[in-house]
């Protein structure tokens, strides 16, 4: 951490960013009615002994909106990579052709879609909570500053206020990003 306000405000901004980053790449992984290579991202295949992403043990064809090919480089790992699949929290089945996995993802019920919204939403919080940890860590060592005698109280409250809204901005920009997701989510 810097030792002068704006390099605080700097420095949390930067991680407050990073945190809503984080959680629009975690909502890209979330299922819509469509197939896509984000929601594979999260998934590690059992593969010698030690985990590994799923990307760098396949490659993923889309021929179909709801269908996807999983072509494993190495045929030895099919299984396993099958596995992993099952396992996942897509909820697919994927179907065994001996060179590569079929996977056809169900349609999407009302039901899946409420369970969808909720770890979006749970998803959201993650990321609040990573923005307000950043604005607790900030706010300390501006604390720290003030107790020191390295500035005075006036400009340690000037700087708490603009931690505030640093935080209430990137607050609002997750809450846009869960909105923009559950509506996503919400048509059919």
């Amino acid at each position: 951490m810097s030792d002068d306000i704006p390099g605080i405000l700097k420095d949390a901004e930067s991680k407050m960013s990073k945190s809503i980053e984080v959680t629009k790449d975690e909502f890209t992984a979330i299922r819509t009615g469509r197939a896509t290579a984000a929601m594979f991202q999260g998934i590690d295949v059992e593969y010698y002994g030690a985990p590994t992403p799923l990307n760098q043990l396949a490659s993923l064809q889309f021929p179909e909106a709801r269908t996807v090919i999983v072509t494993p480089y190495d045929k030895t790992a099919t299984t396993a990579v099958e596995t992993a699949l099952r396992e996942s929290d897509l909820g697919v089945n994927p179907t065994n052709n001996g060179d590569n996995l079929r996977v056809v993802l169900p349609a999407l019920t009302e039901e899946r879609r409420r369970d969808y919204i909720k770890l979006a939403k749970n998803k959201a919080e993650d990321g609040r909570v990573a923005i307000r940890g950043s604005r607790g860590n900030a706010k300390k060592a501006i604390e720290k500053l003030v107790k020191d005698k390295e500035i005075g109280e006036d400009e340690g409250t000037r700087a708490e206020k603009e931690l505030e809204a640093l935080t209430k901005k990137h607050i609002e920009q997750i809450d846009e990003a869960l909105a923009a997701k559950e509506t996503e989510l919400a048509t059919v």
